[in-house]
């Protein structure tokens, strides 16, 4: 008896996974998955938020059908927040938001309403490396001379890097950075530079570059001046990093605060309370999107890096980023506030 109960009980643990499999087919069968992009229509994230949701629903149980909907605002704290306390908490909302997000509780505590450890992380498509890059006609050279030279970049809004990383190292190795926000997406603020009301742009990711204006590179139009990242990116081989201008330990590790949200890239994400049968199935969509080849034909066609974190590798980084010493926090909050 105790044999034939311990086999039944082997069996049954064995089915439970092609049930909650079946459970979820069943579920998202002639569902739609909507993709939040908290970015305008025309970004880089909103160009590959758009990749992604062309594959994703071949992955998922049931093949829902997949949309993406652009809900831009506050540097995608305006959707981060709304989808948090607002859901919907069944699985069929999925955030895709700016990396700055699992920084925003330290960093922006005024305007976050959200806890980015209570997240559902379903993964990031991407590392990424960003850069300062200015107009051709801007009257520097190099990164070093905007600290005796004000130089006037075009930006979303505070909490995006086009915003917080200017204002870091104006704050902390007295750069002149004046950063004018209020642009919708990245192609508004390049329009912006086109018709010389702003010189530049002071953080966005390489990869955005390279599939807006690829032009803009092989004509050079633009100087990339600097690079925002924790290992050299194989293209920027003579670009300086912003690391490098650290001198100190306290101003290394403020650094690094800033810089770890690109280890986050293009983070997709869940509210609270979605079943945990529909998370891991989301999750392992995710990933098995990032490996179709189809999906990385379609992202080499548009230049689109992929370098994927799992959704358990993304939710373990933001933990870790939620033990900073608030002495660190404190530092790199201030810089970002200051006007």
């Amino acid at each position: 008896m105790k044999r034939f109960l311990l086999a039944f009980g082997v069996i049954l643990c064995a089915a439970l996974p092609a049930q909650a499999q079946d459970d979820v087919a069943a579920f998202y069968k002639g569902k739609v998955v909507r993709l939040l992009v908290g970015i305008g229509v025309g970004s880089g994230y909103d160009i590959n938020a758009r990749a992604i949701a062309r594959h994703l629903s071949a992955h998922i149980p049931g093949n829902p059908t997949v949309i993406v909907q652009n809900q831009p605002g506050a540097g995608s704290l305006t959707m981060t927040n709304q989808l948090y306390s607002g859901g919907p908490f069944d699985g069929t909302a999925i955030g895709a938001s700016f990396n700055g997000m699992p920084t925003a509780q330290l960093l922006q505590p005024a305007a976050t309403r959200f806890d980015p450890v209570k997240l559902l992380w379903v993964g990031s498509s991407n590392r990424e490396t960003q850069v300062t890059y200015l107009w051709h006609t801007a009257p520097v050279d190099k990164f070093e001379d905007i600290r005796s030279k004000e130089i006037v970049v075009g930006a979303q809004a505070p909490g995006t890097t086009q915003y917080d990383y200017p204002m870091l190292v104006n704050h902390l190795f007295g750069f002149k950075f004046k950063v004018i926000t209020g642009y919708e997406s990245t192609p508004k603020i390049h329009l912006a530079m086109e018709r010389g009301e702003v010189q530049g742009n002071g953080a966005s990711n390489w990869s955005t570059v390279k599939t807006l204006n690829p032009t803009w590179i092989t004509e050079k139009k633009i100087k990339v001046m600097a690079q925002w990242a924790l290992r050299k990116h194989p293209d920027l081989a003579n670009v300086p990093m912003v690391l490098d201008l650290a001198q100190s330990d306290a101003d290394r590790q403020a650094l690094l605060l800033g810089l770890s949200r690109l280890e986050f890239g293009r983070p997709f994400f869940l509210p609270p309370n979605v079943p945990a049968a529909r998370v891991e199935a989301l999750r392992r969509a995710f990933d098995a999107t990032m490996k179709d080849k189809n999906f990385l034909a379609d992202a080499e066609k548009m230049n689109l890096d992929v370098d994927p974190l799992t959704g358990e590798q993304v939710a373990a980084l933001v933990e870790q980023i939620a033990r900073t010493a608030p002495e660190t926090a404190a530092r790199v909050r201030a810089a970002m506030e200051a006007k």
